[in-house]
């Protein structure tokens, strides 16, 4: 009788005790269980195919991870994530993970940050076509981002711009954009200004009012080579302080006998002047500026300025808009910036003995072949390098069919003073081909970690 009393309470209370512990934790199962555990929050959400499938049991369950494994295998790429909002009781925390499971996994759209484009501008007029081409090739050869070019041409050279760019290879082509705007001067007499020293090269002037829509921009003339990157003048824009908006070379290095110094009857920029051939422009900030001048007390706007700057000293100007970029800086010397002789090396660098510092230990960063030295044999240095790039098929090796010619050409040139230095032509070149198949080359067969 005891022992059967003994098993009767034993029963009783363990059916009380499971009754307690369904009513007190089963009712609110959903209640003491850990919630899922936010992976990435407002971050980037962790990838399905690299998370322990025990610990995405615990959140969605086995069944689930064997079908996510499965997608994830297939390279959907499908993500987890934590799907907001509270779910109580056995009913809705079963619902909450179907919904997990239903709503949040989802392919992943990364977004991509708008790709930099770089701003090159060029005026080509009467036989500068070959010319041009040259200088845009070698722009390309080099850069590593995207270039838009701005072409301004006379009306009978654009569509042979448009016939000979649209025959360059389709790895090229993909590399820059250009557009081709006709020569227009906006204020004064259109003639005067198209004939100021060389055929259109005033237009450079009128370039912040006429690309409105462009912030920054360098201007070559189309007598330029690049040696390296554009990528790394582009650079200079963020060196620029508060108050600076474009960025010239000085026309010379030694004062003793630079033109603008012996010459010049008109006010110049600093002890030398500068050179207008490579011109890096903050178009936003000329626009914006009121610019001081000999004409009125107060400062005037660039497009208001230009014209009686022009009428004022026309009679005293030999180098037309170079002289009045020369003036405009020499009564705003705060806006300007000053790069090294190396970006813009041109004859009068060597022709006399070296005298640009930067190139001899840093190289040639952008040749300026200016006194036709291109087409004739007055410096051969400065030719071997123009012919080599000229005559470059685009896809072909760059040491093989690029350098190793200029280098071995540079040979018939060692009777000139510009020819007796070719370290200083060729070591930017070397350099900038290493980065070029660094960057095309190395960087896509290297195995991920």
């Amino acid at each position: 009788m005891r022992i059967h009393c003994k098993v009767v309470a034993i029963a009783v209370g363990f059916g009380v005790f499971l009754l307690v512990y369904f009513f007190g934790f089963g009712g609110n199962g959903g209640a003491d269980e850990p919630p899922p555990k936010e992976v990435g929050g407002d971050r980037e959400l962790e990838e399905v195919g690299r998370s322990p499938p025990s610990l995405l049991s615990e959140y969605v369950g086995s069944d689930a991870v064997a079908k996510l494994a499965r997608k994830s295998a297939t390279g959907v790429g499908e993500r987890v994530g934590r799907k907001e909002g509270k779910a109580t009781g056995r009913e809705g925390s079963a619902n909450a993970k179907s919904k997990f499971l239903g709503k949040v996994i989802r392919p992943v759209t990364r977004r991509r940050q708008p790709e930099e484009v770089m701003h090159l501008s060029v005026v080509a007029c009467e036989k500068r076509l070959d010319e041009t081409l040259t200088m845009l090739k070698s722009a390309l050869l080099f850069s590593l981002k995207k270039i838009k070019f701005h072409i301004f041409a006379e009306d009978y050279l654009a569509p042979q711009f448009e016939e000979r760019l649209n025959q360059w290879p389709q790895s090229v082509s993909a590399r820059f954009q250009y557009s081709i705007y006709p020569i227009s001067f906006s204020v004064g007499n259109a003639e005067e200004w198209k004939k100021l020293f060389k055929p259109c090269a005033a237009q450079r002037l009128f370039l912040p009012v006429i690309l409105k829509d462009v912030d920054s921009l360098l201007y070559v003339d189309t007598d330029v080579l690049f040696l390296r990157p554009m990528d790394d003048i582009w650079m200079f824009l963020k060196s620029f302080n508060g108050s600076q908006l474009a960025a010239m070379a000085p026309e010379h290095e030694v004062s003793k006998i630079g033109w603008y110094s012996r010459f010049a009857r008109h006010p110049f920029y600093g002890v030398t002047g500068v050179n207008s051939g490579v011109m890096l422009m903050n178009l936003t900030r000329i626009r914006r500026t009121l610019f001081k001048s000999s004409l009125i007390a107060g400062g005037l706007l660039w497009e208001d300025l230009l014209h009686p700057l022009h009428q004022k000293y026309k009679n005293h100007i030999t180098w037309g808009d170079q002289d009045l970029l020369n003036i405009i800086f020499h009564y705003n010397p705060e806006n300007l910036y000053i790069f090294p002789c190396q970006w813009n090396y041109r004859p009068d660098h060597c022709m006399y003995g070296s005298n640009c510092k930067g190139a001899e230990q840093e190289g040639v960063s952008i040749l300026h072949g200016n006194r036709g030295v291109y087409h004739d044999d007055k410096q051969p240095a400065f030719k071997v390098v123009y012919d080599a790039i000229h005559n470059f098929p685009f896809e072909d090796n760059m040491f093989q069919s690029l350098f190793y010619p200029i280098q071995n050409k540079f040979l018939d040139t060692v009777n000139t003073l510009c020819g007796r230095i070719p370290q200083v032509f060729l070591k930017q070149i070397e350099k900038a081909m290493k980065t070029v198949f660094d960057a095309n080359v190395v960087r896509h067969v290297r195995p991920h970690k």
